[in-house]
């Protein structure tokens, strides 16, 4: 067997044991790195440090920390307020202000799983206490996040760009961004219609009881008055949440106006405001998303020992070999939909980019719309239960039949990993004009 076989049969091996056995897919990298480096490939410890990516790394801290710090101040909170005060507490409107939460949220640098777990339990209590079809409000919620998860400052955008940079490939920030944004805007229109979005227009729902004897709400009854009131903790807009919302600001300019590092400059945001706030940085320190980080720098760092073995190389052609370019880019794409579907996201867009490089070079399909195709595949179907996202959607359901709720997920990603890939095949891919 050869070393390039050997070193892809591990990096399956990897992603089987991390799915079922939970262990962090990254800590696994990290051994099969050097296993494979020192057994297989004869590299020197030094080679296979080489390939930690470090500016990564201080993106996914800097991001996280400052991400953690808004959360710890409770501007996140007030952000979430804003938001339902906006719509007036309107029922109809309330899976598409969780579906525009979550998409903020990610696009401006938290990672997926966070913006998850920051709303998912606030959108599946109004979906209990109002009646709202559990599942509406738990696709809303994960498609909003990674609506807006590929944004130029957002981590899985860092990250992408940052390997399509690394690996020499033309550039296309802005198409991946909207190509995410849009795709999973429709699929949140489609699913509002079929699962009863639009019976909660015509019918508008009455508050709670508890809600609705209260002397003080505003709004028109029947109209779920009420619901504006959910979030009441924490609204008032103090002065750390001040400083972090334009701590936030400034971090979008200095990226995109700039073109600064987006990493250095949020730890840099991030250390004033634990200048200024240290008992919340203590707190926030401490939520820093560490198994992400372990998760893709590991995932990473194996990428390059098959990079410096020839691997990559190898699989490329291997792809290519498979004689029409369309097609080949198409079994990608659903390889990525696939095993993101029982693995990590970014795991596996960290390790198919690079392997599809050589086939990419070839110039006979687009790498930037194959990038987004392979990235919105692998993303939307993050619904499926064995996902953080979906996960995290199960855990926070209220009043549910939890095994019945667990299949209709499930059924949901598979859904989503059947019809997904085609289709943004058909639309960034087959035209060749991205």
């Amino acid at each position: 067997m050869s070393a390039e076989l050997v070193s892809i049969l591990v990096l399956v091996v990897v992603f089987v044991i991390a799915t079922t056995r939970s262990i962090n897919m990254g800590a696994l990298a990290f051994a099969a790195a050097f296993g494979v480096g020192t057994l297989v490939a004869d590299m020197k410890t030094d080679d296979i440090f080489k390939g930690f990516p470090g500016s990564l790394f201080v993106v996914l801290v800097g991001v996280t920390f400052l991400f953690a710090i808004a959360r710890a101040n409770g501007t996140t909170d007030w952000l979430v307020h804003v938001a339902i005060r906006l719509v007036g507490g309107r029922i109809a409107l309330m899976p598409w202000v969780m579906f525009a939460i979550t998409g903020v949220l990610t696009a401006i640098g938290a990672v997926s799983p966070a913006a998850v777990a920051i709303v998912a339990p606030i959108a599946m209590g109004f979906a209990a206490k109002y009646r709202i079809n559990p599942l509406l409000m738990g696709v809303m919620v994960v498609h909003g996040a990674q609506a807006g998860g590929f944004s130029p400052i957002s981590i899985y955008g860092t990250i992408v760009n940052g390997i399509v940079a690394k690996e020499g490939l033309p550039g296309g920030e802005i198409v991946l961004f909207l190509a995410s944004l849009v795709v999973n805007l429709l699929i949140a229109a489609v699913v509002f219609v079929v699962l009863g979005g639009m019976k909660l227009a015509r019918h508008p729902l009455n508050a709670p009881a508890a809600v609705r004897d209260d002397e003080d709400v505003d709004g028109p009854v029947g109209g779920g008055a009420g619901v504006a009131t959910e979030v009441e903790e924490r609204v008032t807009l103090t002065a750390p949440r001040i400083a972090t919302l334009v701590g936030l600001v400034a971090l979008v300019v200095a990226a995109l106006v700039f073109d600064l590092d987006v990493g250095l400059a949020a730890i840099t945001v991030a250390v004033l405001l634990s200048v200024v706030w240290p008992e919340t940085s203590k707190q926030a320190i401490t939520q820093i998303t560490w198994p992400t980080v372990l998760l893709i720098c590991g995932i990473l760092t194996y990428v390059a020992v098959l990079q410096t073995m020839g691997t990559i190389k190898w699989a490329g052609d291997s792809v290519a070999g498979v004689g029409a370019p369309l097609l080949a880019a198409l079994l990608i794409c659903y390889i990525g939909a696939i095993v993101s579907a029982f693995a990590s996201s970014v795991g596996i867009m960290g390790a198919l980019i690079p392997l599809a490089v050589p086939f990419l070079l070839q110039g006979e399909v687009s790498s930037v719309g194959l990038i987004a195709a392979l990235a919105v595949s692998a993303t939307v179907v993050d619904v499926s239960p064995f996902s953080t996202n979906g996960a995290l959607v199960l855990a926070g359901a209220q009043d549910v039949d939890r095994d019945r709720f667990f299949k209709q997920l499930m059924v949901y990603g598979g859904i989503m990993v059947a019809a997904a890939p085609p289709l943004v095949w058909l639309a960034l891919v087959v035209p060749g004009i991205w």
